[in-house]
């Protein structure tokens, strides 16, 4: 039984639709703990076991761990608080849930720079990196998948992208880093949930195909759409500022700037690419068929 939070978010809606094809044939069968069941796919239904709730919820947690064999956990981001609260807080009914119910193995979504000089004061990501050392800590097999920034981050710039072909960051426009497909995070997820011949704790890396400064993604979504892309970095304070402004925690707001200074310090350059860590998906690809839909619809 493996069991899948979080399956209509980004990197769970991908997950899931790769297991109901895999996961058959593998037998295995599939649990979700979703908070509404009517945003499941329609491939879902009948073939998946639904627990309704939070997976923040102990008694949830009770009864969609009861006979797993392996967990895929993550953390949905919470602005209403602080970082730890946010990713410690919210998963420690879970470590005790694992343990009670002696599920093998977890799968989590994590982040890179394990081991930089910056991870300890990266925001969101050293947040998650103590979430990682909590899962790790029940004794469980666990495998933190360590990303870099999302390609589908810019999605929620695609209306600035068509309106005034600009988008934002904080970083500088020649920094290059790793950036990579939720669907290939997903994709490494499900190798993982299928196999489980893995013991111990570790972490595994998923960093695309290659290397992307701003600039670099600028030229490449100004031929992939047509028209005129441009990168404009913001300050860090005033991103500070208009995050506060919009009601989110202010701890919270802080741990993304630390994150996003983490980031231009070289938070996510710590790892090399290697043929296991590089993943399939690259900026062209996915620019043609997921942000050009999105900005031309």
């Amino acid at each position: 039984m493996i069991v899948i939070t979080a399956p209509t978010g980004n990197i769970g809606r991908h997950l899931l639709s790769r297991l109901l094809e895999s996961a058959p044939a593998a037998g295995e069968e599939l649990r979700v703990i979703v908070r509404d069941p009517a945003r499941l796919p329609d491939a879902a239904r009948g073939r998946v076991e639904v627990i309704t709730g939070s997976h923040a919820d102990t008694e949830v947690l009770d009864r969609a761990f009861e006979g797993a064999d392996a967990v895929f956990w993550l953390v949905p981001p919470d602005a209403s608080l602080a970082p730890h609260d946010a990713y410690s807080g919210f998963t420690r009914p879970a470590v005790k849930a694992l343990a009670v119910h002696g599920v093998g193995h977890v799968v989590g979504v994590s982040a890179l720079g394990r081991g930089t000089p910056v991870a300890d004061r990266a925001g969101l990501v050293t947040a998650s990196l103590a979430m990682d050392d909590l899962i790790a800590g029940t004794g469980v097999a666990y495998r933190a998948l360590a990303n870099p920034s999302f390609f589908e981050n810019l999605l929620e710039e695609s209306d600035s992208i068509r309106d005034k072909g600009v988008f934002t960051d904080t970083v500088d426009a020649d920094r290059k880093a790793p950036l990579v497909a939720v669907a290939d995070i997903a994709a490494a997820a499900a190798g993982l949930l299928l196999d489980r011949s893995w013991t111990g704790t570790g972490s595994v890396p998923v960093l695309g195909p290659e290397d992307l400064s701003p600039n670099d993604l600028a030229r490449i979504m100004t031929a992939q759409l047509g028209r005129p892309v441009r990168y404009e970095r913001q300050p860090l304070d005033e991103l500070y500022t208009t995050l506060v402004g919009y009601g989110l925690n202010e701890a919270f707001v802080q741990g993304v700037a630390d994150m996003k200074r983490a980031k231009d310090e070289g938070l996510d350059a710590g790892v090399a690419r290697t043929p296991d860590t590089a993943s399939p998906t690259g900026f062209e690809q996915w620019c043609a068929q997921t942000l050009k839909p999105a900005v031309l619809s």
